[in-house]
């Protein structure tokens, strides 16, 4: 595995492959891998020849009051991880080199109406920051595929949404969200968590799973189960933000006959903010 930090030196090596007439597939993160990532790199390897990896802690998706400067970093064992998975390049740029004018000064990429809503409500700015960097790293990659986890599903359907309007020729690859034994999505942000809030913290899923059962059923009174599912995770010492049902395709308010849903969550327990979602088709 190549590690590489400039823009220069990444571009040479996709060229290169390129020309070889090899298929790109690449999975942008921001480090602290666990094992959560490991479906991303598994379907990267499957749907190509070659797999590129970034690691960037993107400071233009965190607002003021959030936390970039004690987000975990741990480089050493992301490249351990990375290797053992066949990774064949690592990409590490520092700030600079994806903003050389600083993030506050930098061109801003954004997708109206999805961006503002659901977590773009509670977090202003965050998936402009998102869109942002993700566009720059795909014209400095030009892969042919990109993997993205359904764990951020907003995230996942407002990059889908960029690609298509900006017309950037990358197939984008959902992977399935990876779950601890005891159902709670992994996440970076799992270890802000207590022990106590820790053993707590899988009440999320089982709530998400309780209203899709309603879904599954037939129910359509979204709003009321939105009102049970923000009063359960209440009940178990969460904060919500929101719990919410909405169409699939485009996070828009769901309809009598839509029949493929998402109930989509964000709640705080502790210092942690923790998303979730569930599909329902019917």
């Amino acid at each position: 595995m190549r590690i590489l930090t400039t823009i220069a030196e990444v571009r040479a090596q996709a060229r290169l492959w390129r020309r070889a007439g090899r298929r790109i597939v690449f999975v942008p993160t921001m480090g602290n891998l666990h094992a959560g990532h490991l479906s991303l790199i598994e379907a990267a390897r499957a749907h190509g020849d070659h797999f590129i990896a970034s690691i960037f802690v993107n400071p233009m998706q965190f607002g003021p009051n959030e936390d970039f400067a004690h987000y975990p970093r741990t480089p050493q064992r992301d490249e351990q991880m990375l290797r053992q998975a066949g990774c064949d390049l690592m990409f590490m740029p520092d700030v600079a080199e994806i903003y050389p004018h600083g993030p506050q000064r930098a061109a801003r990429v954004e997708v109206p109406g999805l961006s503002s809503i659901l977590c773009g409500e509670f977090r202003p700015g965050h998936f402009e920051g998102v869109t942002t960097v993700v566009a720059k790293l795909f014209h400095i990659v030009q892969p042919d595929a990109a993997v993205f986890g359904e764990k951020d599903f907003q995230q996942l359907t407002i990059i889908r949404r960029m690609v298509t309007e900006l017309c950037m020729p990358v197939e984008i690859i959902a992977a399935p969200t990876v779950r601890d034994a005891d159902g709670l999505a992994m996440s970076s942000r799992n270890q802000y968590l207590t022990a106590e809030e820790r053993a707590r913290a899988p009440a999320i899923h089982r709530t998400l799973q309780a209203a899709a059962l309603r879904l599954s059923a037939g129910e359509q009174d979204y709003a009321g189960i939105e009102r049970c599912g923000i009063e359960a995770l209440a009940s178990e010492g969460f904060r919500p933000d929101y719990f919410a049902v909405r169409r699939a395709e485009d996070l828009q308010a769901a309809q009598p006959d839509t029949r493929h849903l998402v109930v989509l969550t964000a709640a705080r327990l502790g210092k942690a903010r923790l998303i979730d979602n569930l599909q329902v088709r019917r």
